[in-house]
């Protein structure tokens, strides 16, 4: 190995992405993964669990940031505005469009990564439902207000990955938000 160099986890993760967009998923091993970013296999296991965490490491980070907002949320807020105000935090995560673009095209042809990824949103819908419950609110309308929620987050982060979409992420789950307040209410 020649001399360190900063941003270890980062150039691992470019790596990861450059050879599975090349090789896929299945047939790349995180020994070259680790030899792409100029780095050796230990350092890799340092920064990621396996190399599916490469492309789910920042679940914890988000579903935290989504309890924060929801428990910080004003006590008059309704359950959906709390969830919604969760949403938006993602603006302070998710900055990397080529990346999620990239990251996503991976998972959505691997069937162990969409698996994954699934499971990762019901995660997050279990911790904002969970916050939910701890401001009072009644199980019914938690697990509505929470699963309601992901569905915003998966339209509208489908949008903000698209071709040609210039819109933030925080502004286009707003308009997602509006659009399913518009189809319950009937306007």
């Amino acid at each position: 190995m020649g001399r360190w160099q900063p941003n270890a986890r980062g150039r691992l993760a470019q790596a990861a992405l450059e050879l599975y967009a090349e090789r896929g998923f299945e047939q790349t091993t995180v020994a070259e993964i680790a030899k792409r970013a100029g780095l050796t296999e230990r350092t890799f296991f340092r920064h990621y669990a396996d190399k599916r965490e490469v492309l789910f490491a920042g679940g914890a980070v988000l579903e935290d940031l989504f309890v924060r907002a929801v428990t910080d949320a004003p006590d008059s807020a309704a359950p959906i505005d709390a969830v919604a105000a969760a949403l938006e935090t993602t603006g302070t995560v998710l900055l990397d469009r080529e990346f999620s673009r990239q990251r996503q095209a991976i998972i959505d042809a691997n069937a162990e990564l969409r698996e994954r990824e699934l499971i990762k949103l019901s995660s997050l819908a279990s911790a904002l439902t969970g916050a939910l419950r701890g401001r009072g609110v009644p199980d019914l309308a938690a697990s509505l207000a929470a699963e309601a929620g992901i569905a915003v987050f998966k339209v509208a982060f489908v949008r903000w990955i698209g071709e040609g979409e210039q819109k933030d992420l925080p502004q286009l789950i707003r308009e997602s938000l509006d659009g399913l307040k518009a189809v319950t209410t009937g306007s």
